[in-house]
């Protein structure tokens, strides 16, 4: 055979092998070209199986099911692949397909392995019966969403993260999904409402959105609604919350004397002197010597007070009737990072925090003071007592 006979052929992977054909038209691959295609493919498995793929051949999938050879095309011919550690050199390959109501798992001591199991598992594989949704309960996105919360979310949660939750969804979610039916709802359609409130550099409320759409799509899932989860397939990293910093003396000066209204004074000082996260500010009451305020870091519904000393920074700052009229949580903001450009209101919480290992509080009433677990069994036992609070308290009058 002539040498101008020979023509190069390109596979579908753009991998190059040299074919001799023959003038009556019948091909012969040289012994050269077997060799790169053989190496070629077994680059390419190694490749997938870093990327937690394994691809079928044309072959395997002739001896698999009709019905799921086809589902398996439909997804490049390839299945999610896991490789797990055995014994103390070993490795078992773990081959699984979830699709249309399938869920085969095959594992061997090689990928080839695996295969061959995975193959004779599809031989009798059959597809899980779907339910069907009962008809009282909505399907569509924002109806779903509201059932969810009202009969599901409510009893697990505190009031005021309840409302929180509703707000974020009506803002962030209702006016986009609307009432589309949740079977129609993609992974793009998800991942482009976290992708916008990314960029506007929401970080906690991207965490939160993510949080609440998990959570419907659960549990349509739980009513048989949908079958996946769209939710799941979306890239989603936690943002990293930035450690708060304390407020200098001079700084603590000048924000109480740079608010120009009782309400904001007052709230600031219960944040600075009382450790009060933002939220728990408008369940702070005056009881005795002590500030007590809901802790709302407790879940399941639980109700849990904390109490904190009035000391002797914060007791003139109190208003004579003991009636405190909390303002808006968006404008206490707003008026603490106008007085202090480099702070947020959170910096308050973090402050109380400092000055109590400065002055030496106690770690059990310090954690009492700002509403910190300290775990299950020991905040079963420990009860301590006002007059332990107050004398450890005393302690913060030299601030």
């Amino acid at each position: 055979m002539n040498e101008d006979n020979r023509i190069p052929v390109v596979d579908f992977r753009d991998k190059i092998a040299v074919l001799s054909v023959a003038k009556d038209g019948s091909t012969d691959l040289s012994e050269t070209a077997k060799k790169r295609e053989k190496t070629t493919q077994n680059e390419l498995k190694s490749i997938l199986a870093k990327q937690g793929i394994v691809e079928f051949t044309e072959k395997e999938l002739n001896a698999m099911p009709k019905r799921i050879s086809k589902l398996i095309i439909i997804e490049k011919r390839r299945c999610r692949l896991r490789t797990r550690a055995c014994g103390k050199s070993g490795y078992t390959y773990q081959i699984r397909f979830r699709r249309d109501g399938y869920d085969i798992n095959a594992c061997g001591k090689t990928i080839e392995l695996a295969k061959q199991n995975f193959i004779e598992k599809a031989q009798t594989a059959k597809p899980a019966k779907k339910e069907k949704a009962n008809g009282n309960i909505p399907s569509t996105f924002s109806s779903f969403a509201l059932y969810h919360f009202e009969n599901f979310q409510k009893e697990k949660i505190s009031a005021r993260h309840y409302q929180n939750t509703v707000g974020i969804f009506n803002r962030y979610l209702a006016p986009i999904l609307k009432e589309k039916p949740i079977i129609k709802i993609t992974p793009s359609d998800c991942k482009a409402i976290l992708d916008e409130v990314k960029e506007q550099r929401k970080g906690k409320t991207a965490d939160d959105l993510h949080s609440i759409l998990n959570g419907i799509f659960k549990n349509a899932i739980a009513h048989a609604i949908i079958s996946r989860n769209p939710l799941s397939l979306v890239l989603h990293k936690q943002h990293e919350r930035e450690n708060g910093t304390a407020l200098t003396s001079e700084e603590e000066n000048k924000l109480l004397n740079g608010l120009n209204t009782p309400s904001m004074r007052v709230a600031v000082a219960l944040a600075l002197f009382c450790g009060l996260r933002p939220n728990e500010l408008y369940t702070a009451k005056i009881d005795g010597d002590f500030i007590i305020a809901e802790n709302s870091k407790r879940k399941n519904g639980k109700v849990e007070y904390k109490k904190i000393p009035i000391i002797n920074r914060l007791r003139p700052l109190l208003p004579n009737d003991g009636a405190f009229d909390i303002p808006n949580l968006d404008m206490l903001r707003r008026a603490v990072r106008k007085a202090l450009p480099n702070h947020k209101l959170y910096d308050l919480r973090t402050t109380f925090y400092t000055r109590c290992d400065e002055y030496g509080v106690a770690v059990p009433a310090r954690d009492e003071f700002v509403g910190h677990s300290s775990g299950v069994l020991t905040n079963t036992y420990r009860d301590l007592s006002d007059e332990y609070l107050l004398e450890e308290g005393k302690k913060l009058n030299k601030w």
